[in-house]
């Protein structure tokens, strides 16, 4: 019986010694768990911030792209317009250069009549000239 005893007491140092060594294996998995929650909370709370800063550059974005596309409208209703207008500048233009060459087309036959007037007349003042000498030839003889 004091073998057993013994036996017994060894069996139960043994339990004690397993239980203690598997509540020290039981702390350090505890410790090592909770600093691996604490580094997996800081990693999602910095994949949080990084979300966060990334959906507030898409809203910026966003912003930034209606922004240009509403200036891009408008650009292009500017150009609209201007094409508009140098469309009408161009038929003013056209009708211009229409006009211009009438006017040159009259100017040219105006200066084509009086330098035939200015042929006629002169010619006219040569015979009066021719004439006027013969009678002063004559008066001149007849004096």
């Amino acid at each position: 019986v004091a073998m057993e005893t013994v036996s017994l007491e060894h069996q139960i140092q043994s339990v004690q010694r397993h239980i203690a060594f598997l509540k020290k294996e039981q702390m350090e998995l505890l410790h090592d768990l909770h600093l691996e929650i604490l580094r997996l909370q800081k990693h999602c709370s910095e994949l949080t911030h990084d979300l966060e800063i990334k959906e507030l550059e898409a809203r910026q974005q966003d912003i930034l792209d209606r922004e240009l596309e509403e200036k891009c409208r408008a650009m292009e209703a500017q150009l609209q317009e201007k094409e508009k207008d140098n469309l009408e500048l161009r038929k003013e233009l056209r009708h211009k250069e229409t006009l211009v060459a009438a006017l040159r087309s009259s100017l040219r036959n105006k200066e084509r009549r009086f330098l035939e007037e200015l042929k006629r007349r002169s010619h006219r003042v040569t015979i009066l000239d021719t004439e006027l000498q013969k009678q002063t030839e004559a008066a001149a003889y007849l004096s």
